[in-house]
C-alpha cells in the first residue's frame, strides 16, 4: 500500500515505515502530524485518484528531528567589472517517518 501526499508544496510517494525529509514543520520531535492532502492511494492493487484529493484519506507522520541541509553556494559576478558576491543558504527540513496510511 502506498500513497501520494503533498506537503510543503512538494509531492511524495510514501509507504508505511518510510523516512522523508520535508519542508520545515512547526511540530516538536515525537509528535504525530496528520496529512490530509492525499492525492492518490493504492490499496490491494487498486489505485484511487482524487480530484484534487482523496476524501477521507489521511497519512500519519511522526516527527523525528529538525535540521538544516547542506550549504548551497550562490556566487554572482559580472565579467570585467570587478563585481563579486558570494553568499550561502542552508534549507531547514523536518525528518519524518510514515506511521500509518488510512484510505
Amino acid at each position: 500500500m502506498y500513497a501520494l501526499i503533498e506537503t510543503g508544496g512538494k509531492q511524495f510517494k510514501v509507504q508505511e515505515g518510510d523516512t522523508l525529509y520535508v519542508e520545515l514543520l512547526k511540530n516538536e520531535p515525537g509528535e504525530i502530524v496528520e496529512i490530509g492532502s492525499v492525492l492518490a492511494v493504492e490499496k490491494e492493487g487498486r489505485l484511487i485518484v482524487g480530484s484534487p484529493t482523496v476524501s477521507g484519506a489521511k497519512v500519519s507522520l511522526k516527527v523525528v528531528r529538525h535540521g538544516k541541509g547542506q550549504k548551497i553556494i550562490i556566487f554572482k559576478y559580472k565579467a570585467k567589472k570587478n563585481y563579486r558576491r558570494k553568499t550561502g543558504h542552508r534549507q531547514p527540513f523536518t525528518q519524518v517517518t510514515v506511521e500509518k496510511i488510512e484510505a
